[in-house]
């Protein structure tokens, strides 16, 4: 495969405020050996068997979502962070999700056709900082009565507050890439990943 670590150290730019950018690769241009890749990872950790559908936010966790998906054979299903007119709210579970990167909150939603109490899914995205977005998602899982196998992150920057937040809500998250710090546009990755570095 070709190396997450590698990828990041070689095309990620950092920004003021620990902003990663890997548009580059991952989330606006995508490079589909990787995420093929990633979506290996993913489903190497996870049990298979017990999973309804792979869940989301739109849109860069969209791709590796997707790809796990199709190698499973299961559903992928992806929180909207608009509400389409199509779509009344007595339709729909939703949640606000404050985003830090762009310092904005909005409302994600989710269909109920598409979610029920015989769900159990795994929440897969493309960064874990703060923990928002995937707790936005947790919390429309327990609207539906899901159960949540677990959260697959594709980069965790660990010196946040997320990994904590998901992991005292009881959730088991695999991360991919674990970054230690973003100091003065250079990346560390924590010497612990097992997979960053191979």
């Amino acid at each position: 495969m070709k190396n997450l670590q590698t990828m990041i150290k070689e095309q990620g730019q950092v920004f003021p405020g620990n902003v990663l950018k890997v548009d580059s690769f991952l989330n606006h241009q995508i490079d589909p050996e990787l995420i093929k890749a990633i979506a290996l990872d993913f489903a190497a950790y996870f049990n298979r068997s017990s999973i309804t559908k792979i869940v989301t936010i739109e849109a860069s966790g969209i791709a590796p979502a997707l790809m796990l998906a199709s190698h499973w054979g299961i559903p992928m299903l992806f929180a909207k962070k608009s509400q389409p007119s199509t779509l009344k709210n007595d339709h729909v579970y939703h949640s606000p999700v404050y985003s830090y990167t762009k310092q904005t909150e909005t409302r994600i939603s989710i269909d109920k056709a598409y979610l029920t109490s015989q769900d159990r899914i795994l929440i897969i995205d493309d960064f874990l900082a703060q923990g928002q977005a995937v707790l936005g998602l947790v919390d429309i899982a327990k609207q539906a009565g899901a159960q949540v196998a677990g959260v697959g992150i594709c980069i965790e920057k660990s010196f946040q507050a997320g990994r904590n937040r998901l992991e005292a809500a009881g959730l088991d998250v695999y991360s991919i890439c674990r970054i230690a710090a973003l100091d003065q546009g250079k990346i560390s990755f924590l010497e612990e990943d097992k997979f960053c570095g191979q």
